[in-house]
């Protein structure tokens, strides 16, 4: 990418109107995802059908409670998308239960009850109380390899470190190939879960500025 077209670049949190263009980056980055793979049973005809309707319904909890959605613009174009929750939000694996009742009629059962489990056990290993959890990151597929996934993983950085509440950020990461991406960032290795045959590494990236405090 050029000079240029870096300048064009920029980082805000996304409006209504976008929320359709955002889940469809998301579906295609996390289409093979192991994870939602396993979750979402891939060797059936409706994989794909549950997991846009899966993405679908967390990006409208995260809209309706208010959590940071951010949109990487290059122009007007959205190219990336982060998703961070709060651990105070209520979006974790005590979910409210409008969500749970559409998740149940679009998911399924199954579906649904290995996410909540999914979630309550990253929650439970998380070495702190308040935190942000990266819920979701993808850039465009005719967007990556061109560093925008470092330029929004600093946009993340600095809304986590600026927030006083929140002790820092944590990502679960189920392919191997996405570790160094995150360990270059200061994100640190917590501990390997298994969900079913799938296993992945909780990462979990302190606040910077708690961490200059400490250290002073």
């Amino acid at each position: 990418m050029s000079v240029e077209q870096l300048n064009h670049l920029q980082v805000r949190e996304l409006e209504g109107p976008e929320l359709k263009v955002a889940a469809s980056i998301l579906y295609q980055s996390y289409h093979d995802d192991p994870l939602f793979m396993t979750i979402f049973q891939a060797e059936k005809a409706d994989y794909e059908k549950k997991l846009r309707a899966a993405i679908r319904e967390e990006l409208s909890a995260f809209w309706q409670s208010g959590q940071s959605m951010l949109g990487l613009f290059q122009a007007e174009q959205l190219v990336g998308v982060a998703c961070l929750v709060k651990a105070s939000s209520g979006l974790g694996g005590h979910r409210f239960w409008h969500w749970r009742l559409k998740m149940l009629l679009t998911a399924g059962f199954v579906s649904t009850r290995q996410l909540l489990e999914k979630e309550e056990r990253i929650h439970a290993a998380m070495p702190a109380k308040d935190y942000h959890m990266l819920a979701f990151i993808a850039v465009s597929p005719r967007h990556q390899q061109l560093g925008l996934g470092h330029h929004l993983l600093h946009a993340v950085d600095q809304l986590v470190d600026a927030d006083a509440s929140s002790s820092g950020v944590g990502v679960f990461v189920t392919l191997e190939k996405y570790l160094p991406f995150f360990s270059g960032d200061a994100y640190q290795a917590v501990v390997d879960l298994s969900f079913n045959t799938v296993q992945g590494t909780l990462l979990f990236r302190p606040r910077q500025a708690v961490s200059l405090q400490s250290s002073a």
